[in-house]
């Protein structure tokens, strides 16, 4: 039965014209986004062999980092939980969830995006029990509309077009049909962000836990993470146990690649560093910060030929880069109760079956060509063909390793043939010698000869035909090079090494950090104006006034900018969080020159509101704030001594629909930046 749904939904997904161009356009887009966003960073595989590294240690080394992990955090003020398995996890979270308010159930209930969720199946049990549940990334709100899982671990509608999120939205929202995709983002905009403020409880996954400082790091785009994280009461956080990286400077590696591998970008719009709830002197946030640390089968991945699986970090590149994958999308990954594997494609064809199964989705691995493309597409060098294989050989636990789960019996038969002739030079140089004759004996003719009989070798595949001789036969008959000639040979390759050095490179020269700043941010969507500080308030309030904005959202104080000279202006500045105002001020603690990023962290009169409820968001930083690189950024004490902090790097965006990038979702359409200072 298993085979039998597997095949008919393999054949039903490249049957289906709409599903083909839609994963064809997906493909297409992030593989180029990736190579391109590579492009900018030329020591990518060094860092790519050091984050394996890193992932490697944390795997080993699991239990230590965590106990380190959840001290920090308590001691910060979350509330940690461990679960054992699925039904564990949603108990914890039930008892959160109906113990949050005064008022009884039902609840509602703000999701930002979040795999762990989808494997546990939280959605359903939390509607059970009677709470409003609602799906707020873009991609995630489309397919629970449709009543669907998620069919991609980045991009969770990337089998639908646009006029099936047209005619979607027609059904369930009340608009008039229309296939414009900024038309169907801001529908839905204005739809959730009802939800938003008015959720009793926001839910989240967590990218990475620090162990060094007991850090939540949350990676988005649309700013829907931001919200469910910092509006709701209650936050309640996901991670699957293995999400750790030692150090913040660990982190910032991760960072590098992740983003580059998931949506072709250097850093993504919006990177949450969460260490604590709200504190006493803070205007927003959540005021309880829960985490659940999930296990639900990784101790036994841990254990098992499959633990390399564990390195991943979600980026979802293998999935774009898998042939397979490109034809079938995620939907076509069934268990053998046709049910949707909750991670699809070359690693959900190794995670499925190790965290829920083998006799459940062990066949999944048989849906690969083992071409290496996920091996290469991956961030962490995770060797996939390396495991799939294990997992076609039954390799989910130790002890059933040489089980062979999911091949037939000739199958297996043969392998283990192969492995006793494999041993021995002889056995195997005989076997070759027999299937080299037999090959011209059953079929005399050239492989490139066909012929319509079952005779012609090379029918239905362009095999190769068994060779004769073996290759240690044609080698020791290969005519041997003299002394001299090889001596020749050696001095030609020195002097084609000699004629191909490189000439002596030059220091590069130093870089303009507020130039490199300006140029990143820029070409994010962002808007830098490099002002001299005694043209600043003259500067804001024409911006204001072309606007004709009345009143902003605005931190306490913001360095530079004069309060009394914005009220004369009539411009009145507003402490609280009103969802009404269309621009919000804040400062920075940093901005980072490499990546166009600014450095927002909460505070006492630092609302996180200012820089995520308003459709326009105005930063104000000094030139002297401008960093380098994102690590000296993570490095800074304005960053390890803040309950949150948001790393913005452009307007909110997304590319859920049909792969078309559309400015302004949850978050600002429009970014700001006000660079003041001595050196401009």
């Amino acid at each position: 039965m298993t085979s039998y749904q597997f095949r008919t939904r393999i054949r039903a997904a490249i049957a289906n014209a709409n599903l083909q161009q839609a994963l064809d356009a997906n493909a297409l887009r992030r593989v180029q986004g990736r190579v391109t966003a590579f492009a900018s960073l030329p020591d990518w595989k060094e860092r790519r062999q050091r984050a394996h590294a890193v992932r490697a240690d944390v795997i080993s080394r699991l239990d230590e980092y965590l106990e380190r992990f959840i001290e920090k955090a308590i001691g910060n003020g979350i509330i940690v939980h461990r679960a054992n398995d699925a039904a564990e996890a949603i108990n914890i979270i039930s008892k959160i969830v109906g113990a949050t308010g005064q008022s009884p159930l039902p609840k509602l209930i703000a999701k930002s995006k979040s795999m762990v969720s989808e494997e546990i199946n939280l959605n359903h049990a939390l509607e059970a029990a009677g709470h409003r549940v609602i799906e707020t990334d873009l991609g995630e709100y489309i397919v629970q509309l449709r009543g669907e899982k998620p069919a991609h671990i980045i991009t969770p509608a990337v089998h639908l077009r646009r006029h099936q999120v047209g005619q979607l939205f027609h059904e369930k929202l009340g608009i008039p049909y229309t296939e414009d995709i900024p038309t169907l983002t801001n529908t839905a905009r204005k739809v959730l962000r009802e939800v938003f403020l008015t959720a009793d409880v926001g839910v989240s996954g967590v990218n990475f836990g620090v162990a060094e400082t007991g850090a939540l790091c949350i990676v988005t785009n649309e700013g829907n993470g931001r919200m469910v994280t910092t509006l709701p009461p209650i936050h309640i956080a996901l991670m699957g146990m293995e999400r750790l990286v030692p150090t913040l400077d660990d982190l910032a590696l991760m960072l590098s690649l992740l983003p580059r591998s998931a949506t072709g970008q250097k850093l993504s719009v919006y990177t949450q560093l969460i260490h604590s709830p709200r504190r006493a002197d803070e205007t927003d946030g959540a005021h309880e910060r829960h985490l659940i640390i999930l296990d639900n089968g990784r101790s036994r991945l841990l254990n098992s030929p499959l633990q390399e699986a564990l390195y991943c970090i979600r980026c979802g590149a293998c999935l774009n880069a898998c042939p397979v994958f490109r034809e079938l999308g995620g939907h076509a990954y069934v268990g053998s109760d046709g049910s949707i594997a909750p991670y699809p494609g070359p690693i959900g064809s190794v995670v499925s079956p190790g965290l829920l199964g083998l006799e459940q989705f062990g066949h999944l691995a048989q849906a690969s060509s083992l071409c290496g493309a996920c091996k290469d597409a991956c961030p962490v060098d995770i060797d996939l063909p390396r495991l799939l294989t294990r997992v076609r050989a039954g390799g989910s636990k130790q002890e059933t390793v040489s089980s062979g789960v999911g091949l037939s019996f000739v199958s297996r038969f043969g392998l283990k043939v192969y492995g006793v002739i494999g041993k021995s030079a002889t056995l195997f140089s005989a076997a070759q010698k027999l299937a080299g004759i037999g090959s011209r004996l059953i079929s005399p003719f050239s492989a490139w000869m066909w012929i319509p009989s079952f005779t012609g070798w090379g029918f239905s595949k362009d095999f190769p035909r068994p060779a004769v001789r073996s290759f240690r036969e044609r080698f020791s008959h290969r005519p041997q090079r003299t002394k001299d000639s090889a001596t020749e040979s050696t001095e030609i390759s020195v002097k084609k090494k000699e004629e191909r050095r490189e000439p002596d490179v030059p220091e590069a020269p130093k870089v303009n950090l507020v130039e490199r700043f300006t140029e990143e941010l820029t070409a994010l969507g962002g808007n830098v104006y490099r002002v001299p500080r005694d043209k600043l308030n003259d500067r804001l309030i024409e911006f204001l006034r072309e606007r004709k904005v009345e009143a902003v959202l605005m931190w306490d104080s913001v360095e530079g900018v004069d309060e009394i000279h914005l009220t004369r202006a009539g411009i009145r500045a507003v402490r609280s969080a009103d969802p009404s105002l269309r621009v919000g001020i804040t400062g920075v603690a940093s901005a980072i020159a490499e990546t166009g990023t600014l450095v927002v962290p909460s505070g006492k009169g630092q609302m996180l509101s200012a820089s995520l409820l308003p459709e326009i968001h105005i930063a104000v930083a000094q030139s002297s704030q401008i960093v380098p690189s994102l690590e000296e950024a993570l490095r800074s004490d304005a960053v390890r001594g803040a309950a949150s902090v948001a790393l913005i790097s452009g307007p909110s965006r997304t590319a859920d629909i049909e792969m078309t990038l559309t400015i302004g979702v949850h978050g600002p359409e429009e970014l700001h930046a006000f660079v003041t200072g001595e050196q401009l």
